[in-house]
């Protein structure tokens, strides 16, 4: 007897909303990324999954595979609660570690409402799992802390020993990473929290609020992106990194997923010394969860859970939820902040190509073509007090239209010193604080006529350069929306209902916008054929 559901994955394939060149599950839901590796040659995407249905219940992990980070093939699910123990109600988001060569998985299994790290070992090709038998391999949370949540997992290798960091928070105080270390990656011993957070400070309006806990915690040191590298020759001892190092995390609350954050800083001996903290993405929860891992050639590839901007009952009635967003490259830029780029690989998915010339902008709509499946790169230059606004996803009549907004301003306001030592961290300085010179707006008030949709703004900072220039790529993918101007990323999702809701244009608002040049590519799908809820 077939164990898919009645016409699930029909119902997905047939929605009009679902991405076709992003990662998502054959049907049913999809959350974080876990598990990512290259291994001998191979990238691995395993994901939070549930194959039963479009909500999030009983999560398995799912596993595709692919040699060129964009086009994927499907695996046997990985991971399924077990129907007793420690993960019968779920095999929650974790990572997968080298074990000197024996391929393992450290996981949160789900136990009534506790989480705690269990451990599962490979088969050569990742493809059959066998979890361990004294699962949980942590049996309970530290002494002496009253936690608001424990869960997901940041494993590394370092001087002969395995470190651990769980995503926590303390109760009264804020979120948290806690550091564990091991021989064996079965005994660990608590060391301490790294790093903890102040849920007294910041907004979640202003995108700067650090949570009651600390979800999907990644610890890093990134590359230096190229022009970086080359200006100051400064890197460290594997020639290619940063002296600079990374947390991530995603800011969490009584069940609320809000938003990415990272500090930067410097992770010395068992805690972290912060610097200074700032957004990862400006479309909040719509790139939550995000986990990196460092590929063959040494960059930094981050991957980010998409979620839905609808109800659970259109999820429900699609047959699918959740999207991956396209593969990201991570590098630390001039301004000591992570700039973020689709990986190249993304480029081999383009199609046809339509080139626009240099020009002067004005207020009449420069049209850029249209589709549903687009990739589009602008140059411009923006001087002091220029807006430019990009239509997408247009109907002709401007009745569904989602607007982008690209503004030049001139410095405003000061700040404070940083602030935080190590032990607990205060908001400090944000980058998002500073007198940048642009701001980025997504206008998503005409989106959709489905009034039940999330059409909350979104916005951020970006810089710009000396002489006005301003490198903005969108990518359009049916719902899914990715963004990047100078380095800084905004993702979101949109759902227009008329089919006609295709056109792009670009036109200055005020001041003297100057298009250096566009193109704008059709993006072919990266699925072919029929796929399997089970594969």
């Amino acid at each position: 007897m077939s164990r898919e559901a009645p016409n699930l994955v029909d119902l997905a394939e047939a929605d009009r909303h679902r991405p076709r060149f992003h990662f998502v599950s054959p049907a049913g839901w999809l959350n974080d990324p876990n598990g990512l590796t290259q291994w001998q040659g191979t990238y691995h995407l395993f994901y939070q999954y549930n194959p039963a249905s479009a909500l999030h219940h009983r999560i398995h992990w799912g596993h595709a595979t692919s040699t060129d980070l964009v086009t994927w093939t499907d695996q046997p699910v990985a991971l399924s609660p077990g129907d007793d123990g420690p993960d019968r109600d779920g095999c929650w988001s974790g990572v997968l570690v080298d074990d000197d060569g024996i391929p393992t998985i450290l996981y949160s299994g789900r136990d009534g409402d506790r989480e705690l790290p269990c451990l599962a070992t490979g088969s050569a090709d990742l493809t059959t799992w066998v979890k361990d038998p004294a699962n949980p391999v942590i049996d309970g949370y530290p002494e002496g802390l009253e936690l608001t949540a424990y869960r997901d997992h940041c494993v590394w290798r370092e001087d002969g020993r395995w470190r651990q960091l769980v995503g926590s928070g303390i109760a009264g105080v804020g979120g948290t990473a806690l550091l564990y270390e091991s021989a064996d990656l079965r005994s660990w011993r608590f060391v301490g929290p790294l790093l903890t957070g102040d849920a007294a400070v910041g907004t979640v309006e202003g995108g700067d609020w650090t949570g009651t806990m600390w979800e999907c915690v990644d610890l890093f040191r990134p590359p230096l992106t190229d022009g970086v590298a080359a200006a100051t020759g400064d890197a460290g001892a594997d020639g290619v990194t940063s002296p600079v190092d990374v947390l991530v995390f995603s800011a969490w609350d009584a069940g609320v997923t809000h938003h990415p954050l990272y500090w930067t800083g410097r992770y010395r001996g068992d805690s972290f010394e912060p610097r200074e903290l700032h957004r990862l993405d400006y479309g909040g929860r719509y790139f939550y969860a995000p986990q990196s891992f460092r590929d063959a050639t040494g960059r930094r590839i981050v991957f980010g859970w998409m979620q839905e901007g609808r109800t659970d009952e259109a999820m429900v009635a699609a047959g699918w939820s959740g999207v991956m967003s396209l593969p990201r490259v991570v590098a630390l830029g001039a301004d000591g902040r992570l700039a973020q780029a689709p990986a190249p690989e993304v480029a081999s998915l383009r199609g046809a190509q339509q080139e626009y010339a240099a020009q002067c902008l004005t207020d009449a709509p420069l049209p850029l073509g249209g589709g549903d499946q687009r990739d589009l790169e602008v140059a411009l230059v923006l001087p002091p007090g220029a807006t430019v606004a990009l239509a997408l996803a247009a109907s002709p009549d401007g009745a569904e239209v989602t607007l982008l907004e690209l503004t030049r301003a001139g410095a405003v306001g000061t700040i404070d010193g940083p602030a935080g030592n190590g032990t607990t961290a205060g908001n400090g300085v944000t980058a998002d604080d500073r007198p940048e010179a642009g701001t980025v707006t997504l206008d998503r008030s005409r989106s959709s006529l489905d009034p039940t949709v999330d059409a909350t703004p979104r916005s951020g900072p970006f810089p710009v350069g000396d002489d006005g220039s301003v490198e903005l790529r969108v990518v359009v993918d049916h719902s899914a929306l990715e963004v990047f101007v100078n380095g800084r990323a905004l993702t979101a999702r949109i759902y227009p209902t008329r089919e006609d809701a295709l056109r792009m244009s670009l036109r200055a608002v005020a001041g003297d916008a100057e298009l250096r040049g566009a193109t704008a590519w059709a993006v072919r799908d990266s699925w072919s054929g029929p796929r399997r809820l089970y594969p």
